[in-house]
């Protein structure tokens, strides 16, 4: 039966199967397992950095406000009148100038009266008594004539005062800013006849807020600029004790001497108070960062050449950059870098290129600078 099926073909095609199983194991076994490739290695970031050198910086409190005059003067009328004369607008005066003369009117005429009522007087005391000396008048009578030539007296100073009155002189030194009465106008007792404004010195008022009001003293020096251009060098003669209720801010003079008063006051200026002297470091604003916190900050590279997070302080500010406090001296400042950074990451670091320095901040090549000053972009690609 089974020599039935086990005819040629049959044993040709066994032969066959047999032989590819063969073939395809001996490929199998004989070839060695394939390994993976290996992932290649990951390059570290690379950047750029210098040391940072800080150096001494002083602390500026910078405040905008209003120029006043030391004094504004109304000058009144003592006495009633009309104005006869005045001085012009923008006069220069001083103390005790007389600036206005108002008519005397019938004063003179009465001054005279008081004038020959006070030599009657004083002939009635003398006789009443040499009257009583001799012994036949009462003393009595002497009194009473005392009494008259007191009241003659007083009655002549009073109108030899009202007549001086009639001259309205000026309070204070300064310029006449307004007149307000004019020629042949009538003034009464205390009506308004001229304004004075004195503008030697000058105060430059700024109010400061609750945060720095303690490092403000009296007798501080200060530098003010003027609209225009104008700087002048001041000092701070107020500091209010108390704060303004609705603002919770100090009221601060600085007070600027103008003697030639080329300067006028209701101007606007910037003042400048030195604060303090602190070791700080000069670096592009472009190298500022924030952390996850929202702290600000640069970031240096440690010995280890790990990156670091230092939060920082701006203490200064101009035109070029930031002075900032909260880094070593000398520390390894990040100038420029690949992508995002973060701390502790290990990078490539090199030194920054001189014309980085130099060109891209704009400063002259043969001047020193410190590496930290950068104007360029933190983030821009190292070359």
């Amino acid at each position: 039966m089974i020599s039935k099926f086990l005819n040629a073909t049959t044993l040709v095609f066994l032969a066959i199967v047999a032989l590819v199983v063969f073939w395809i194991g001996s490929g199998m076994f004989g070839r060695e397992p394939e390994t993976p490739p290996q992932r290649a290695e990951r390059a570290l970031p690379s950047v750029a950095a210098s040391a940072s050198q800080a150096s001494e910086v002083t602390t500026e409190l910078t405040l905008y406000g209003d120029v006043e005059p030391t004094q504004i003067a109304t000058v009144r009328a003592r006495v009633e009148g009309v104005v006869e004369e005045v001085v012009s607008q923008g006069t220069v005066v001083a103390a005790g100038d007389v600036l206005a003369r108002l008519s005397t009117d019938d004063r003179q005429a009465r001054a005279a009266r008081a004038q020959a009522q006070l030599t009657t007087a004083e002939q009635a005391a003398a006789n009443a008594r040499q009257l009583f000396e001799r012994g036949v008048g009462p003393e009595t009578n002497v009194q009473t004539t005392m009494a008259e030539l007191e009241a003659a007296r007083a009655e002549l100073r009073a109108i030899e005062l009202e007549i001086a009155n009639t001259q309205v002189v000026a309070p204070i030194a300064g310029v006449v800013n307004r007149v307000i009465a004019d020629l042949g106008a009538y003034v009464s007792p205390g009506g308004e006849v001229l304004e004075i404004v004195d503008n030697d010195p000058l105060l430059a008022v700024i109010t400061v807020q609750q945060g720095d009001i303690a490092r403000v003293r009296s007798g501080m020096p200060a530098r003010v600029s003027f609209i225009g251009g104008d700087t002048r060098d001041g000092r701070v003669s107020f500091v209010s004790p108390i704060a303004e209720a609705a603002t919770r801010t100090f009221r601060v003079e600085v007070e600027v001497a103008n003697p030639d008063e080329s300067l006028p006051s209701g101007i606007s200026a910037e003042v400048v108070i030195p604060i303090e002297t602190v070791s700080a470091h000069y670096i592009s604003p472009a190298l500022a960062r924030l952390d996850t916190e929202g702290l600000m900050g640069v970031y240096v590279v440690d010995d280890a050449d790990r990156i670091q997070f230092a939060p920082m302080e701006i203490v200064n500010a101009d035109a070029g950059g930031i002075w900032i406090t909260g880094i070593e001296d000398g520390a390894r400042l990040v100038t420029i870098s690949q992508g995002g950074l973060q701390p502790g990451e290990v990078v490539a670091v090199r030194e920054t290129p001189a014309e980085y320095l130099r060109g891209e901040a704009g400063l002259d090549a043969s001047a020193p600078v410190d590496a930290a000053s950068s104007g360029g972009n933190g983030d821009e690609e190292a070359r």
